[in-house]
């Protein structure tokens, strides 16, 4: 195992409305106080019953997917948490991902496609 699952993060124009949305359909809490997280106007969370966590982030100009419309795709991307980020890229790298962004190590996180071209961040545990 190189990562654990943090969250699931979708793209969207308003990120606590949306949020309210799934906590209307799933249950849990909006926006609760997590340290892996700054809440605010650009990002907002769901906790929900079953422990797992839905994040919301805002998109400029944001174009809903269009079910099956591939010009159109679906909009998420992973959040992995890692103990070593260097570590865990050298292994990422090696399964064939490719590394699209490292520079928000200050931040503690850096983002990859996955052999597919899908994006998903490795976020430095306690980060």
């Amino acid at each position: 195992m190189i990562a654990e699952l943090q969250c699931v993060v979708l793209d969207c124009p308003e990120p606590l409305k949306l949020a309210e949305f799934y906590g209307q359909l799933l249950g849990g809490e909006v926006n609760r106080p997590d340290r892996r997280w700054t809440l605010d106007a650009h990002w907002a969370t769901l906790h929900t019953p079953s422990g797992a966590v839905l994040c919301f982030q805002q998109v400029t100009d944001h174009r809903p997917p269009k079910w099956p419309d591939p010009a159109r795709p679906q909009q998420a991307h992973l959040d992995l948490a890692v103990a070593d980020l260097g570590r865990a890229q050298e292994q990422v790298l090696a399964l064939g991902a490719a590394l699209l962004d490292d520079t928000r190590d200050a931040e503690g996180w850096r983002v990859y496609a996955d052999p597919a071209g899908h994006p998903f961040c490795l976020i430095r545990e306690g980060q």
